[in-house]
């Protein structure tokens, strides 16, 4: 019987189970981008989950929206990188970096140029973001000019070969909350050349990235994260939202990638419908998720493999703990982002695992 515990062939590699850790923004980068010194350690520690998606790293400089994020487009990036890959691989595990450009969820406090956002259109989300200088209003961004979305999907592409010349098993395009979804959604794309209007003309900055992504280094290291049911930082596909979805899903599917990361809100209807669009592995991310739920949705066909963020965070063995049916650590917000005033690993690389707190009690 397919369990969560299960190996899985995913592409081109083999996973020793269906455990996938979600990626989660942690902004403890250098500020050229470079991930920082313990980046390895951090990956490293949670490698016995059979994938690891890292934090969103922007594909170029106008792809920054949040201070000390990594980036994958220069020479010390893929160095820097690469010494996370080798520790993951050490360990059994896999990694595809997530490919996150901001979009208009920016400000120019936050990039190397100190230029505002680019987006679909010129429109501002209406909130705040946070900055070194603290929080402040996210201005509104400068439109992307045809010529310049183009240029974008090159960037992506760029990216995700950096990605694998730094040793990465593949890529995955983040599709929700910014530039991508951005041109989903019609709160945020305005437009009236073939990227903007119709569904299929919202689709189409999605499916070009995907497509160039795979001219690049091929669908089987190709995959893209989505979420239909995801309505925060202003953003409304509008009611044709789930047509808008199944038919992104369905394109994307010809080109054969790897897997498509739900995100999921809501009801499960739509889940059955990518699961008879899609022809490949879905991976399903259910915000909340309690523990005696985990393996739920791959036990009953909906998925292929299940991802989990805070508990990975804060459980570097947390394979060991599901699996030996241990307490788990709580993880707490107040370190999920940044440098510490307790040290560059306090809420990073410091969670205990099971073998330390035994060592513990026995001493």
């Amino acid at each position: 019987m397919t369990t969560i515990h299960s190996s899985l062939t995913l592409g081109r590699i083999k996973l020793q189970n269906r455990f996938v850790m979600a990626p989660m923004t942690r902004a403890r980068a250098n500020e050229d981008g470079t991930p920082g010194p313990l980046a390895a350690e951090y990956y490293g520690q949670r490698a016995s989950v059979g994938l690891t998606v890292t934090e969103g790293t922007q594909p170029s400089e106008d792809g920054q929206g949040y201070p000390l994020t990594p980036g994958i487009y220069t020479d010390a990036h893929v160095a820097g990188w690469r010494t996370v890959n080798d520790a993951i691989h050490a360990q059994g595990g896999h990694v595809f970096y997530q490919l996150m450009h901001a979009g208009r969820m920016s400000h120019p406090d936050n990039t190397p140029h100190h230029r505002l956002g680019v987006a679909p259109s010129a429109i501002a989300p209406g909130e705040q973001i946070y900055t070194l200088g603290g929080m402040k209003d996210i201005p509104i961004p400068r439109a992307l000019s045809t010529e310049e979305v183009e240029a974008t999907v090159k960037d992506y592409a760029y990216a995700a070969r950096r990605a694998i010349e730094s040793g990465a098993d593949g890529v995955e395009i983040h599709g929700v909350a910014y530039l991508i979804h951005q041109f989903l959604a019609i709160s945020s794309n305005q437009r009236d050349d073939r990227y903007g209007g119709s569904i299929a003309n919202r689709a189409r900055f999605a499916i070009e990235v995907a497509r160039a992504i795979v001219a690049e280094i091929g669908a089987d290291r190709t995959g893209i994260r989505l979420s239909p049911g995801f309505t925060g930082f202003g953003l409304d596909v509008g009611p044709e939202g789930p047509d808008l979805f199944r038919y992104l899903v369905s394109e994307l599917d010809k080109l054969g990638l790897a897997y498509i990361h739900i995100v999921h809100y809501g009801e499960d209807a739509i889940l059955h419908d990518f699961r008879r669009i899609w022809g490949r592995a879905i991976i399903l991310n259910r915000p909340g998720r309690p523990r005696e739920d985990i393996g739920k949705d791959i036990a009953s066909g909906l998925a292929d493999l299940e991802s989990y963020a805070m508990y990975v965070l804060a459980n570097p063995d947390f394979i060991e703990r599901i699996a030996s049916n241990a307490p788990l650590n709580t993880a707490d917000h107040s370190v999920f982002f940044g440098h510490q005033p307790e040290g560059p690993d306090a809420g990073y690389t410091n969670f205990p695992t099971l073998k330390a707190e035994q060592e513990g009690v026995q001493a």
